[in-house]
């Protein structure tokens, strides 16, 4: 056999074991995100979210609460809640999302006084959350991400408008709140699995202000501030 026969040989025999290793190698990372390929090409889907909520007021005193006998303490106390939203979201590239998800939270805070004092505020708020994610590689059918966006929220149980609340202290039922989040995407042959931790804070004052009610009066204002986890359940 003619040397430049061999040498032929030789690198048509290395081109097929790179070919075959090629193969072998799609193949695998084919198994490894086998239910991810289902979604790859899909430029949006939809779904919905539950979730548990904490949620309470920052409080911020004014100066009249300096110096006040009647009031050494005003602070805000966490409750729990819960929410329910639909979940629209539109992928740009590979990498990036936008998401927009109208839903409901029913939320429950406190606002102490005195240790010994509580005012209860029970809200039911209709959202719609604007968010960017962003979104890892994916490995064996999961990929981690980070969201971020804005929240307007709307509480139709406010007690803005209630007759005979002069003693209550009154919240605007208008709330801006900025959120930021970190969840994993886990790949399912019928749906798509996200539990989700999104911290959020108030931007506009939510109290309205009373100078006929002392409790009122000592603060300057109030911020919501909201941490949720939460399951997205998409497809």
């Amino acid at each position: 056999m003619l040397p430049l026969q061999r040498n032929q040989i030789k690198a048509g025999f290395i081109a097929l074991c790179c070919l075959i290793g090629t193969i072998d190698l799609s193949a695998q990372i084919n198994r490894r995100n086998y239910n991810y390929l289902d979604y790859q090409h899909k430029d949006y889907y939809f779904g919905i979210s539950l979730g548990y909520n904490s949620s309470k007021h920052q409080v911020f005193h004014s100066r009249e609460f300096i110096g006040n006998e009647n009031f050494l303490t005003a602070q805000g106390a966490s409750a729990p809640g819960f929410n329910v939203h639909g979940i629209a979201n539109y992928k740009i590239g590979e990498y990036f999302d936008i998401r927009v998800l109208p839903g409901f939270s029913f939320a429950t805070r406190y606002l102490d006084f005195n240790n010994n004092q509580r005012n209860t505020i029970e809200s039911i708020f209709v959202e719609v959350p604007f968010q960017v994610r962003y979104k890892s590689a994916p490995y064996r059918d999961k990929r981690a991400y980070v969201v971020a966006g804005l929240n307007y929220s709307y509480d139709v149980a406010s007690n803005s408008q209630a007759r005979g609340a002069e003693t209550l202290i009154k919240i605007d039922p208008h709330d801006f709140r900025v959120e930021a989040g970190i969840g994993m995407q886990f790949f399912f042959p019928y749906f798509i699995l996200s539990p989700e931790i999104k911290f959020s804070q108030g931007i506009n004052n939510t109290l309205l202000y009373n100078n006929q009610l002392e409790e009122s009066t000592i603060i300057e204002k109030l911020l919501s501030r909201v941490l949720t986890f939460s399951f997205h359940f998409e497809g």
